[in-house]
């Protein structure tokens, strides 16, 4: 930005730009405006096409060293420019910074692009990797060879120019529809209001729950009413408890029309044509579909595996979905309900149930998971395992109130790397849970780069003088997302393109969906879980309670995450180009595979962002893939000790801390000393 100052002209520094003078090398978030990131993103890019060209035209014969590890440690200030600004629109957006996604999306894909298909680049990959089974290098080296040789061929390098020319053109149209279709979910999810203005249509919910909605309504001006909305914290335990069965029906059937109401914010176009420009894109690179695209990189290989790995456990999970169902009508046949069981009544009546049979609901477990003993208790239980210390920076800079700063220390002290965890839903944040990074992990120059990794969750924020009370799925999904920040954080590989979570993606889930065992064990509750009233440790009655429910409503769970991931892989499989209305290609995928009218798919199309406005388009599967791994991978604790500190540090060394130096299921069979069974899987779920 230039300003007039007297008779000079002063030139305001871009702190994107600069030096950072920071504790621990943080992005300076209180002097980072709206406004610095376009001129940052541009001298971004130009710093990394003069580094390219430099790559490309070195008059030196092709080696590992001057090109490939090169280019992969190019682009160092565009990948911080680009995790600020993502996380930024991701954690905490305004109307500035989505313009400017809208505006630098299709430049950063067409940046990416041409450096895949500069021809002289490839031909130095090229003529490196003619020489890779020679001598010389090392795992990690020959690993990030192959897989550059392979991103190279994958993104078009080898195509004609007519060809090459249209590919551009389809990443373009591609990242600006997918950043659209996020978008859409955000906007039309903040847009719902259910108002209630009758005391007697809060009968049934929880008292947290109907103090927050009354301080939203009084936040939107609603004078003495109650405002739910479609964010989760919200949303589903209004399903689970609200009596009133006209409110419940309204609000499901809202939140799974999502972005399919024919206004603003409708996707089912962008479905259409993100569906078949990846179809096109495929088949123009010579995959039969997009999934045949995808799953080459992946564990599961082919879209066969896939499809027979699903079919086996929807064989498992529906039958024990129907025997769930018959259970739930008979509790409202009890009450001479005169209904037929439906998708609005089914949390309802399972917590009912689940009250019944094992005198448990989520009311009297919440009081136990408030956010603050939740975090201890999972620094608690990375102690114990790796020897790991948290210290939290006060004076860290941040992007919000909300998102803590911690230092992370190894057993004898030294550092680590810097986690900022940001747990509450407010309207500037994306739905869901992630881990992403701020800075990678990598040895540039002999220095080693310590990560910075962020998690972000969407539960309920205090209401009052009282805190953020967890429901036990939610404490778990805190579990979960710190599996992916450990993979960040113990990351310990040389190349940038290695580091953390550059894993396929049916193997990225193992260390978050692993520690998810150990937020269920019942030994980790006693361990932190106390009143947040009186201070009393969680009773050994309840706990017990809880493990004895654990199988619960395991099939409505199972057959709707499936449900997804079966759609998936049915638009992904789709061989030719044709006129899709997502809403009866979806219907006929589920009547296909004979999914009961009960149950509605975790993600319906219109909003189903994993597979299209996240990277798990045919790959929605792999949470499941990743549980056969991470049940199998928790049986090694359990065959040893809960803690072992041995098995600890093998599953660190052999696969935490690898990247994606290896190939996974190497990785795995060195941890576990054999390939991975799903008979503990089936065994978790109550499947077997």
């Amino acid at each position: 930005m230039v300003t007039a100052a007297s008779s000079c002209t002063v030139v305001e520094e871009n702190p994107l730009l600069a030096e950072y003078n920071t504790p621990f090398n943080l992005p300076p978030f209180e002097r980072i405006e709206s406004r610095h990131f376009i001129p940052a993103f541009e001298k971004a890019m130009e710093e990394n096409n003069i580094e390219i060209d430099a790559i490309a035209g070195n008059p030196e014969s092709p080696t590992f060293d001057n090109t490939v590890a090169a280019l992969d440690y190019s682009g160092y200030l565009l990948s911080e420019v680009q995790s600020i600004f993502s996380n930024l629109n991701s954690s905490h957006t305004n109307d500035d910074l989505q313009q400017i996604a809208r505006e630098i999306t299709p430049k950063l894909s067409a940046h990416s692009t041409n450096i895949l298909l500069n021809a002289a680049l490839f031909e130095r990959i090229e003529a490196v990797h003619s020489q890779k089974d020679e001598p010389g290098l090392n795992p990690e080296q020959a690993m990030l060879l192959d897989k550059t040789y392979k991103r190279f061929v994958r993104g078009g390098a080898g195509l004609d120019p007519e060809k090459q020319e249209r590919l551009r053109e389809i990443n373009q149209q591609l990242s600006v529809l997918t950043l659209q279709f996020g978008d859409n979910i955000r906007d039309e999810t903040n847009s719902f209001e259910l108002v209630i203005d009758n005391e007697e249509d809060l009968a049934g919910l929880p008292s947290d729950l109907v103090s927050n909605a009354a301080e939203l309504a009084e936040e939107k001006g609603y004078e003495g009413k109650w405002v739910f909305t479609h964010h989760n914290p919200s949303v589903m335990p209004f399903l689970t408890y609200a009596d009133n069965r006209e409110l419940r029906e309204k609000m499901k059937k809202t939140y799974i029309n999502r972005c399919n109401n024919d206004n603003e914010y409708d996707n089912k176009e962008n479905i259409r044509q993100l569906v078949n420009l990846r179809i096109e894109r495929a088949n123009m690179l010579g995959y039969p579909t997009h999934a045949h695209y995808i799953l080459e990189e992946n564990m599961a290989g082919t879209p066969g595996r896939v499809n027979e790995f699903l079919d086996q456990l929807w064989k498992a999970a529906l039958p024990v979905a129907k025997d769930e169902v018959r259970e739930l009508q008979a509790m409202i046949d009890s009450e001479g309900g005169g209904f037929r069981l439906e998708p609005w009544d089914w949390r309802y009546y399972a917590e009912r149930v689940r009250k019944e049979k094992f005198d448990l609901d989520e009311a009297e477990t919440r009081p136990y998971f408030s956010m603050e003993n939740v975090i201890g208790g999972t620094f608690m239980v990375v102690e114990k395992l790796w020897g790991l210390q948290f210290i939290k920076l006060d004076n860290a800079p941040t992007y919000h109130e909300d998102a803590e700063v911690y230092q992370v220390l190894e057993a004898d002290g030294t550092h680590l790397g810097i986690l900022y965890i940001d747990n509450y839903n407010r309207p500037s944040k994306r739905g869901g849970a992630w881990m992403s990074r701020f800075r990678g992990q990598s040895v540039r120059d002999g220095e080693f780069i310590h990560p910075v990794i962020t998690i972000n969750c969407n539960f309920s924020r205090p209401a009052g003088e009282q805190p953020s009370l967890l429901t036990f799925d939610e404490y778990t999904t805190f579990f979960h997302e710190f599996g992916h920040a450990l993979h960040g954080l113990m990351s310990d590989v040389t190349y940038p393109g290695l580091a953390g979570t550059s894993v396929p993606r049916d193997f990225v889930e193992l260390p978050s969906q692993v520690m998810e065992n150990w937020a269920r064990h019942p030994e980790v509750m006693t361990m932190f879980a106390r009143h947040f009233e009186t201070g009393e440790i969680i009773p050994q009655d309840l706990i017990n309670r809880i493990t004895a429910a654990g199988h619960f409503n395991q099939g409505f769970a199972t057959v709707e995450y499936l449900a997804t991931a079966i759609i998936d892989m049915d638009y992904h499989t789709l061989e030719e180009q044709q006129d899709i209305d997502p809403i009866a290609f979806e219907e006929a995928s589920m009547n296909r595979i004979g999914l009961i009218h009960e149950i509605v798919p975790r993600w319906r199309s219109t909003y189903l962002s994993h597979i299209f406005s996240s990277g798990y388009s045919a790959g929605y599967y792999s949470y499941i893939w990743s549980g056969v791994l991470d049940a199998d991978a928790f049986e090694a604790f359990l065959e040893t000790s809960l803690f072992d500190r041995e098995t600890a540090e093998s599953f660190r060394a052999n696969i935490l801390e690898r990247g994606g130096t290896m190939e996974p299921m190497e990785m795995y069979v060195n941890f576990r000393g054999r390939e991975p069974e799903i008979g503990p899987l089936l065994r978790q779920r109550g499947l077997q």
